[in-house]
This record gives C-alpha cells, sequence and structure tokens, in this order.
C-alpha cells in the first residue's frame, strides 16, 4: 500500500524503531467500542493503522473494546467489521474483544491489590468526584484507601459474585491523589453493573473500564504501536503505569495524533446518537452524515476515502479540514470510473416542429472521455425531447449561450437547434412547452456537422425516457464550525434546513434501467450520482454524491499560480 503523501511522524518513529531493532514486526490495532457506526474521522485511524503495518510488513488486528455492556451491540459490531471491509482491509484471523481478555484482566485485578497497589472504594460516585479535587486544587484520599489488602481481595471477589448493587463499591488503582495530572488520582478499574454483555451474557456483573483494559489488551496481543488520537495523551502516564505494574508480556508504546475535524458537520458520536435519535437524519446511512455507512449511501468510494486520509496525513496538533477537500478526491475518483449518462432533473418538454412524426434514431454518446476502453453507448432521439428548465430563458441575460429564443444551441451528441416559438400555460403563464426546428445537416457525420454554436446543452427523448427521484445534498450544517453555538443555545441551530432537496419527475436516459444500488454515475452537466437502495422494479431513486464544479481545485491552482 502507498504511504501518506502528507506528513507522517508516526511513520517516522515506525522506521526508527525497526532500524534500532527494538521490534522485528509491527503489530497495530484498530481498537474501536461497538457503540455506534464508523465515521470518516475512524476512517484516518483505520487507513493509518492498517496502513503503517502493511507498509512495514506487520499486521493489524482488530479489537472491540467491548467493556460497556450498556451502550454495545452485535449490530454495531457487524457493521463496523463491514466498514472496514468496504474501505478495503482485512485482519485475517487477528479478531480480539476485550470481553475475551475479562478473566485474564480479573486476575491482574488480583494482582494490583496483592501489591497493595488497588483497593475496593465503597465512596459514591457523587463523593469519588468530590474527592478527586480539581486541575488546580489535588485531590484527598478516600477513607478506604488503605483498606488491607484481605479485605479488598474479599470485597472484590464479592463483587464478582454479584452480592452488591450497582455503585456500591468500585475498584480503585492507588496511585497519587495529589497528581497535577487528574486521571492519575486513583482512578477506577471495575464497577459494579448488572447488566448483560452482548458477547458474554450474564456471566460477569462488574466491568473494566476502558483506561484499564486498553493496555492491557495491547500487551496481551504483542502490540508494538498504539496508536490513538491526541485526547488520550493525558492518559498515556496511566497506559504506562498500569502496564510496569502488572506482570504483562509486554509494553506497547502509546503514540497520540490528532483526530480528523470536518467543516460543517460532526464527529461527536454523542451528537450523532442524538442526530440520529431525534430524526433530524434519516437514520445512521443518511447521506449528509460522515458516516461510513452515510458515505457509501451517497456514493463515496472507499479509494477516494483512503487517497484522501493519505493526503491529509498525520499531524500532532488537532486542525480542521475543509470539506472541499474531501469532496476534491471523490469526484477525482469518480471522474475516472463513472460512465456519463444524460439525465434532465428539472423537465422543460421541447418539440422540434420539422422532425418527421415516429421518427427514432439512435446517436452516440461516449461513456467516458477519461477511459476510452469503457467504449459507446446507443441513445434514443425523437421529435419530442427534455431539456433542463435552466438551459432555457425567455429573456437572456448578456453571455446566455443556451436556448432562448431566436437562439441556437446544440443538443449533446445531436443536432443544433432553434427555438421559434414558447407554448405557455393560459392561467399562470408558466412555459410549458419550447416548440423548435433542427438542422438535419448538423449532425456528427453530417456535411454541416462542424458548424459552431457557443452553448452545449443535455437532453433526453421523451418516447424513451424514464422517470427517477433524485435527491439533492448539500451540508448537514450551515455554519463551518458546526458545534460553534452562542451560550445556551444547542448545536441543532447550525442545522441546514435546506440539506435536502427531493426532485420527482425526473427524466433519464433509457440506458440506465434495471441499474443496481450502488452503481455510480456521472449525470452529464450535473455531478455524479449514485443508485439508492430504495430503486426497485420501476423506481429509480439517484443520491446527488457531488455537484461537478470543484472548489478545492480552484483553490490549490490559485495558490500554485499564486
Amino acid at each position: 500500500m502507498k504511504g501518506m503523501t502528507a506528513g507522517n511522524f508516526i511513520r517516522e518513529i515506525v522506521e526508527h524503531d525497526l532500524k534500532s531493532g527494538k521490534h522485528r514486526r509491527v503489530v497495530t490495532r484498530f481498537p474501536p467500542e461497538p457503540n455506534g457506526y464508523l465515521h470518516i474521522g475512524h476512517a484516518k485511524s483505520i487507513c493509518l493503522n492498517f496502513g503503517l503495518a502493511l507498509e512495514h510488513g506487520g499486521v493489524c488486528h482488530l479489537r472491540f473494546d467491548d467493556t460497556n455492556p450498556s451502550t454495545e451491540s452485535v449490530e454495531y459490531a457487524e457493521a463496523i467489521q463491514a466498514d472496514v471491509r468496504w474501505l478495503g482491509f482485512d485482519w485475517g484471523d487477528r479478531m480480539f474483544y476485550a470481553s475475551g481478555y475479562f478473566e485474564q484482566l480479573y486476575e491482574y485485578a488480583v494482582e494490583l491489590i496483592q501489591k497493595g497497589k488497588a483497593y475496593v472504594d465503597s465512596l459514591s460516585a457523587e463523593e469519588i468526584r468530590q474527592y478527586r479535587g480539581t486541575l488546580t486544587e489535588p485531590g484527598k484520599d478516600s477513607p478506604y484507601r488503605n483498606r488491607s489488602v484481605e479485605e479488598s481481595l474479599d470485597l472484590f471477589a464479592r463483587m464478582r459474585a454479584g452480592e452488591f448493587k450497582d455503585g456500591a463499591h468500585v475498584l480503585r488503582a492507588k496511585i497519587d491523589m495529589a497528581s497535577p495530572n487528574v486521571n492519575m488520582r486513583d482512578p477506577t478499574m471495575y464497577r459494579i453493573r448488572h447488566v448483560a454483555h452482548y458477547r458474554t451474557a450474564d456471566q460477569w456483573c462488574i466491568y473494566p473500564t476502558y483506561d484499564y483494559a486498553h493496555p492491557i489488551s495491547d500487551a496481551l496481543e504483542g502490540i508494538t504501536h498504539s496508536l490513538c488520537t491526541l485526547e488520550f495523551e493525558d492518559h498515556r502516564p496511566l497506559y504506562d503505569w498500569f502496564l510496569d505494574n502488572v506482570s504483562v508480556p509486554c509494553h506497547p508504546q502509546q503514540i497520540e495524533f490528532a483526530r480528523l475535524n470536518l467543516t460543517h458537520t460532526i464527529m461527536s458520536k454523542r451528537r450523532l446518537l442524538e442526530l440520529v435519535g431525534k430524526g433530524h437524519v434519516g437514520g445512521w446511512d443518511d447521506p449528509r452524515l460522515p458516516t461510513l455507512k452515510g458515505l457509501r449511501r451517497r456514493g463515496y468510494t472507499p479509494e477516494a476515502i483512503r487517497a484522501f486520509c493519505e493526503h491529509i496525513g498525520v499531524q500532532k496538533r488537532d486542525g480542521v479540514v475543509e470539506m472541499a477537500l474531501l469532496e476534491h478526491f471523490i469526484r477525482e475518483d469518480l471522474n475516472k470510473r463513472a460512465p456519463r449518462v444524460m439525465a434532465v432533473l428539472r423537465p422543460l418538454r421541447v418539440v422540434l416542429e420539422n422532425y418527421p412524426e415516429g421518427r427514432v434514431e439512435e446517436v452516440e454518446a461516449v461513456n467516458n472521455p477519461e477511459d476510452p476502453g469503457m467504449g459507446t453507448r446507443k441513445v434514443p432521439f425523437s421529435r419530442v425531447l427534455y431539456i433542463e428548465r435552466d438551459d432555457f430563458r425567455e429573456v437572456p441575460p448578456k453571455k446566455f449561450f443556451r436556448l432562448a429564443p431566436g437562439q441556437e444551441v446544440r443538443l449533446r451528441y445531436a443536432y443544433i437547434i432553434k427555438c421559434v416559438r414558447v407554448v405557455k400555460e393560459a392561467r399562470t403563464g408558466e412555459i410549458v412547452e419550447l416548440r423548435c426546428t433542427y438542422d438535419p445537416e448538423t449532425r456528427s457525420g453530417g456535411p454541416q456537422a462542424g458548424r459552431k454554436v457557443k452553448g452545449t446543452i443535455h437532453w433526453v427523448s421523451a418516447t424513451h425516457a424514464l422517470d427517477a427521484e433524485v435527491r439533492l445534498y448539500d451540508h448537514l450544517f450551515v455554519k463551518a464550525d458546526a458545534g460553534d453555538v452562542p451560550e445556551g443555545q444547542d448545536y441543532t441551530v447550525n442545522l441546514n434546513p435546506s440539506s435536502l432537496e427531493r426532485l420527482r419527475g425526473v427524466k433519464v436516459e433509457p440506458s440506465l434501467a434495471g441499474v443496481q444500488p450502488g452503481s455510480r454515475y456521472q449525470f452529464e452537466r450535473q455531478g455524479y450520482f449514485c443508485v439508492d437502495p430504495d430503486s426497485a422494479a420501476g423506481r429509480l431513486v439517484f443520491n446527488r454524491t457531488v455537484a461537478l464544479r470543484d472548489s478545492w481545485a480552484k483553490i490549490e491552482k490559485a495558490q500554485q499560480d499564486g
């Protein structure tokens, strides 16, 4: 796999470790919690962890850090596997679960108690918060901190046996309540939760915290480089403390990197849950969401996402990436692979008065000018057509080179036509039909095929067109910083009320009959579109993946020219 082209300080660390002999083989892991669906930010981590391992001849594990049974499910675990595979990565036989280590984690906790480095605390959750102190004031010892080893061992065993109610006790590491790092102030290792786990059922009623289970799981799997996002930087001393104080087989190195933040959307799992739960979007696969399910339904390709992640690289400081950059990469990818077709989103009927009634001919259309190997197709042409309503102006502005009364335009792959009359609805004055003439000499191969006009527009034959629904998507949030709201206001005030527009009565060329969900096309002059799963026999539904205009490409060109 090709490596990241932007800065990647983690690659430098890995290569140094291999050259120095610190490690002979790179072992990384992608460790999602199965409590939600993956989003584009997770894609960056997936590409980084799997990519570095592949690049250096190592392996990457898929591990579910499933230590919170209240929020986890088989549904999420299976969806995560599907998303990782869709991105193009395979963990082989290296799929693991933190829940698979529950017995070993329990034994290591017993070891810490025996060493006098962990104790059972009987303070309530609120009391523990009060005793912890603040960022500027040290915490104070729990009155249970000096419990004897024997008493803590007994209580911990009884916690496991289910003798106590939720919240009655917790197991805490005994570190330093005066530490300037709040994470080191006797953090909780185990809590009582009488909740069935999606894998272990009712086998356990005590569950390890993420901060305790994660480093131990890394060590049990022989992870060499434990890559995580910057919010875990202050947790690294705790990660190392656990590994230094139990008899694990190795000590992985935790390395933090900046998470991916995109404009006009949110990455917070909690807020994504709210958007779905409160009906602001249609579900986890809503094409407006940054979830991989949503991006896949919208028509994004794994190749485009991998190229995007490769381009942005890995940084040590948080930043925000323009959504336009992600859109640039999907355009680049689809430009090479998507077949071209003609579709009229807002149809206006055109009758060619001098074209023989009942006559149908076929014009040859190029499937993709970027790939001659994709060949051509035949498109039917007849007396009655549909064109885009925006391609006509009764009173055209200056430099309007499309159709207008007395003005000529070329129909893509076909003839030059001239508008000779406008038909309007008597009551409303709305334009309902254009009467035009065509020049039979101007078709490809004809004697006037090279005659020049300033405008070329797309069309479909009315007799042969298929009806379709098209869903036009825009940014989910109107503000680039979606979470930036005044004090006391909810972030949903920034939701874009025009993020979805449904167009019905769209006319598409007949070559799209029978297309399969997930198929991607460029609608000429309109953008890139994907067949939605809602499509069925006799019903075509397309999602616009991205428009044709590439603002990021223009920005890059301006920077280069400057």
